[in-house]
């Protein structure tokens, strides 16, 4: 099973990866607008699954571990391993206002979640429902920002995108759908193939939701910004990255908060100071040359294995 859901999940990145380029080719926008909407939406429909999930099963904690969890293995996992496969090259708009944007977001999420405990002594940390409207609020906003720069104009100004689409309507809408299902439906099989080896081994399940859960739903965005590197789609790759977060982030636990208060339970100083810093060293990185080279993407690598021993500590 878990052999057999990475093959789906490699598939899948591969027609969704595909299709994303011939679409964003046919409406004349960036391959980055493509990688943060419809790729990002596509690529974390697993994490809103999970977390939704275990709203309505009476484990509201679990959704906001997930998501901690899935966004620091995107920052520094992804990009990273990206990177180390082939340096990816970043617009300065990314820099300016893409990054700053899913930095400014683990902050919101951070101040948000912790706000009960400055306020209120021995206060339980949490996202209570009016957090989750401020979270909904955000997402607008950034959908609103990123549809703007989707019009043909803006799309201009950020790569000129003169190559022709090479296919139909039809393919693309059956590469991006299917993609997407081969990308979720692998992702659930290698997760609960590899929880499964876990538990025989005897891993906890604490453990196994900290990272294999967090690893495995974010196992598309992993495939599709590895492939979209490997065929120079370096504005899809990033943008997958960024997007995930900020769909993770905004929406996801915006919504999944409105359902019932998520209890930061587990979550620590620690989980959320590697949630921003990630953020940090990508932007830092990002602003190196306007690409993050080789040796940037080992250095997010093993931070992001620094942090996994952490955990299993």
């Amino acid at each position: 099973m878990t052999i057999g859901g990475a093959a789906l999940v490699l598939i899948g990145a591969d027609k969704l990866t595909d299709g994303a380029v011939d679409l964003a080719r046919r409406f004349g926008i960036s391959e980055m607008v493509i990688g943060l909407t419809i790729v990002a939406f596509g690529t974390s429909l697993p994490e809103f699954v999970v977390s939704l999930m275990a709203c309505f099963n009476n484990s509201p904690a679990m959704s906001i571990g997930n998501i901690v969890g899935s966004n620091i293995f995107n920052t520094l996992m992804i990009t990273g391993a990206t990177a180390i496969v082939l340096p990816i090259t970043v617009a300065p708009t990314t820099t300016q206002r893409d990054i700053p944007l899913c930095l400014l977001a683990s902050l919101a999420f951070a101040a948000l979640t912790l706000d009960p405990i400055f306020g209120q002594s021995g206060s339980e940390a949490m996202l209570t429902r009016g957090d989750g409207v401020v979270l909904l609020c955000f997402f607008i906003i950034f959908m609103a920002y990123t549809f703007s720069m989707a019009r043909p104009s803006a799309a201009g100004q950020e790569s000129e995108n003169t190559s022709q689409p090479t296919l139909s309507g039809i393919a693309v809408t059956l590469y991006i759908v299917l993609g997407l299902a081969g990308l979720i439906a692998g992702g659930e099989f290698f997760v609960r193939g590899a929880s499964g080896i876990a538990r025989a081994c005897g891993v906890s399940d604490a453990v196994i939701g900290l990272t294999l859960v967090a690893g495995g739903t974010s196992l598309p965005e992993l495939a599709t910004s590895i492939i979209a590197a490997r065929k120079g789609q370096s504005g899809l790759a990033i943008g997958n990255v960024i997007g995930s977060n900020l769909f993770n982030i905004f929406w996801i636990l915006g919504a999944c908060s409105l359902v019932r208060p998520l209890p930061a339970e587990g979550i620590t100083w620690v989980d959320l100071s590697m949630l921003v810093a990630a953020s940090v060293v990508f932007w830092l990185f990002a602003f190196t040359d306007r690409r993050i080279a080789r040796w940037e993407g080992f250095v997010l690598v093993t931070m992001f294995a620094s942090y996994m021993i952490w955990l299993m500590r």
